[in-house]
């Protein structure tokens, strides 16, 4: 997978955030960024689209207490 551009990608913080302590998200069809909002500029993982939406249905589904 050849690592998309980050430069224009438009981050977006969790409804949840609290204290500060979140993530962002950025929508890179076909791919998710996830960075830490504390260190925006610090690294990004990327994800396909397809594997992320998987990921967080088989949480939800799990009811993981991720706080």
């Amino acid at each position: 997978m050849n690592a998309p551009d980050l430069a224009a990608a438009r981050w977006r913080k969790s409804s949840y955030t609290a204290d500060g302590q979140c993530v962002e998200l950025a929508d890179l069809v076909p791919h998710v960024a996830v960075r830490d909002s504390k260190d925006p500029n610090g690294p990004a993982l990327v994800f396909p689209s397809s594997e992320f939406a998987n990921a967080l249905r088989r949480i939800k589904a799990e009811r993981h207490d991720v706080a």
